[in-house]
């Protein structure tokens, strides 16, 4: 999750860090614009909004979720329902 103190730079240092470790995937979720960004390789990404669903491939077999839902406050309807995925 990105933080609010977190920069571009960081970010992009962390996720070139694991993904050269060998980490299959990696999510970057931005709170701010309620975004999530999956790569797969420094060269291979995929940018997710609310109204979209991501899944956990080959790494996290089965799992599937609207990327609203990670934003979504617990108790409260899920407005991403609304949104047509791309």
């Amino acid at each position: 999750v990105v933080s609010p103190g977190d920069t571009v730079k960081e970010v992009d240092e962390k996720v070139n860090d694991w993904l050269n470790a060998g980490t299959e995937v990696v999510w970057v979720v931005k709170p701010t614009r309620r975004t999530v960004t999956v790569y797969r390789a420094p060269d291979v990404i995929q940018i997710l909004s609310e109204g979209d669903e991501i899944d956990g491939g080959e790494t996290l077999p089965g799992f599937r979720c609207r990327v609203g839902e990670f934003f979504r406050i617990p108790g409260t309807p899920d407005k991403s329902k609304d949104q047509p995925a791309s």
